[in-house]
């Protein structure tokens, strides 16, 4: 039995596989998914990015926007600001990753100690815990 994480934060890709594709995520991503006693951030960057791919047209359906709301209230996930700490630290990060995002969802992740739930190697080079 894997011991999950008590508190981790998700990727983008992460919450669309989990809400619209869950047989995409990894049997460790979906194992701290399922577990209760995990908490699980969702960050606000997380919203904004959804925002933006629904309205580029690049992410259907739009109801994944409308669906966090019932997301959060049927799962542990929590949400997480962005304070200025974690805007300052992404904003100084290494350009190993170019999007945006997800240079913020890292700093988030090393400003608070915590493992992100990503498929993205990319985001290694930063030396945050992921877990996959």
């Amino acid at each position: 039995m894997v011991d999950h994480a008590k508190e981790v934060l998700l990727d983008t890709h992460t919450l669309i596989w989990w809400m619209v594709d869950p047989a995409r995520l990894s049997k460790e991503a979906a194992a701290i998914l399922a577990d209760t006693g995990s908490r699980i951030l969702v960050s606000a960057v997380v919203a904004w990015e959804l925002a933006i791919k629904i309205n580029a047209g690049k992410i259907q359906p739009s109801s994944l926007l409308l669906g966090l709301d019932g997301a959060f209230a049927k799962q542990t996930f929590a949400e997480l600001p962005i304070s200025l700490e974690h805007a300052v630290k992404a904003g100084l990060l290494p350009l190993h990753h170019r999007d945006p995002f997800d240079r913020l969802l890292v700093s988030q992740a090393l400003v608070l100690g915590i493992p992100i739930v990503s498929a993205d190697r990319t985001l290694d080079a930063y030396g945050v815990r992921r877990i996959w």
